[in-house]
């Protein structure tokens, strides 16, 4: 009975101490989660950063990804009027073909907003009739700089102002007046110019006037013409495009298969059961660990310092850093084989070569292709910000793009078509993965 009683206070003790290890972890978590929580608000410095964000900058450019600027323009020094589509050459209008809403005079222009009000350049004189606010009259000359004929103490947030230059933002035009120049931004929904530029004969027709109308460049049938302008579309470069997602695609595939054919050999080195010598093992797997513990974007950069920009700078980048991704993946999947399959080839009398050919590969074939496949799709996402950094790619049209500061929506473009591309190269290995491992 001493014994049984013992035992059953012993067991008894030891729900109690769990019980009480639950009930101190349940309020010890949520107090830890807490306290870190509170460690990352302030050591980030979460109020500065919400201080210091720009909501303005902001909303400007992501009005600016879905949306274009028709650029009403005037040289404050040599005087004279443009018209243009985001400020582009090619995207000049010219007195043909001004825009409905904009009278172009000899150095003045008149511009009527869609909410109403308007705005008139007269030399180096502006009027922005705003609704609902008043005139605001703005005057630049050498003497006095940038005037205004409001009070400069107390103006509005969508009005700054210095000696130097003023801005003016409303929700349908922005004014910007310096001393050297004149510039009135008009927004509107669209990506404009996208098809064909103003050069373009095929401008402002219809895809049905194109295709069933009469022909309208006597030099080309319509559907050629069509296409090959907007091929060679001088804004939007949609040939030039088309050959950087190439480009991208050749980086990602070079890098990738590159480095599974390397790694392939080098992981039998790195095996338990194929390389008995521990001094080859530890030397392959060291191999393997600097390969990869070296990031992609570091050897980007040491690459381009040596071989200089280019795609295939970008390729040798990622075959380096997955060579030691697939040699650790590999070598992991070798450890793993059956050694009774390996044995029966041996017992036909075949060679070493052969006993890995017909024994061992055939069951790591799976793992082999869905790790390729899979890096193979990541990798093409990455070769963007790698061809950024060497100069290759949709990512060097993509920073060419930001580095503007004011082609937003051709940033939209490139990030659509970089998506498009990933979600393409996820189908084409899902299915590629499906002939190769399960045969359907």
């Amino acid at each position: 009975m001493t014994l049984a009683a013992d035992s059953h206070t012993d067991l008894r003790d030891q729900a109690v101490k769990l019980i009480a290890r639950k009930r101190l972890f349940s309020f010890a978590l949520p107090a830890v989660i807490l306290a870190y929580c509170v460690y990352i608000f302030f050591a980030f410095d979460i109020l500065g950063l919400a201080e210091r964000a720009r909501w303005d900058n902001a909303s400007k450019m992501i009005s600016d990804a879905y949306s274009y600027k028709t650029v009403v323009e005037r040289n404050n020094r040599r005087g004279g009027i443009a018209v243009s589509v985001e400020g582009e050459r090619k995207g000049t209008y010219d007195a043909t073909n001004y825009p409905e809403w904009v009278e172009v005079g000899d150095d003045a222009a008149t511009i009527a907003l869609e909410q109403g009000g308007s705005i008139v350049i007269d030399g180096d004189l502006v009027r922005f009739d705003v609704p609902g606010f008043g005139l605001i009259e703005a005057t630049q000359n050498r003497t006095d700089g940038v005037t205004l004929n409001l009070d400069t103490n107390d103006l509005p947030d969508w009005i700054n102002w210095s000696s130097a230059r003023v801005s003016i933002t409303t929700d349908v035009a922005r004014l910007t007046l310096t001393k050297t120049r004149t510039e009135v931004f008009v927004y509107d929904y669209g990506w404009e110019l996208f098809w064909f530029t103003l050069d373009s004969p095929y401008y402002d027709h219809s895809f049905a006037e194109i295709f069933f109308g009469p022909r309208i460049d006597p030099t080309r049938s319509n559907p050629v013409g069509a296409w090959q302008d907007f091929w060679n579309n001088g804004m939007w470069r949609h040939g030039d495009t088309a050959w950087a997602l190439f480009e991208t695609v050749l980086m990602a595939f070079l890098g990738t298969f590159g480095a599974a054919m390397i790694a392939l050999p080098l992981a039998f080195l790195a095996a338990r059961n194929f390389a008995p010598l521990l001094v080859v093992r530890m030397a392959a797997r060291r191999v393997f660990d600097f390969l990869r513990g070296v990031d992609g974007l570091i050897w980007t950069i040491l690459l381009s310092r040596a071989f200089g920009p280019g795609p295939m700078t970008g390729a040798l980048a990622i075959l380096l850093t997955d060579t030691g991704s697939f040699g650790k993946l590999f070598s992991e999947a070798l450890e793993n084989v059956d050694n009774k399959q390996i044995e029966g080839i041996q017992s036909t009398g075949a060679k070493p070569l052969q006993r890995y050919r017909f024994g061992v590969i055939p069951q790591i074939v799976p793992v082999l292709l869905s790790q390729v496949l899979y890096f193979l799709e990541s990798n093409t996402r990455s070769a963007t910000i790698i061809g950024a950094i060497t100069g290759g790619g949709i990512g060097l049209l993509l920073t060419q793009a930001m580095n503007t500061h004011k082609d937003w929506e051709e940033v939209t473009y490139y990030i659509v078509l970089v998506v498009l591309l990933v979600m393409a190269m996820d189908s084409f290995s899902g299915w590629l993965r499906r002939k190769l491992i399960k045969g359907d």
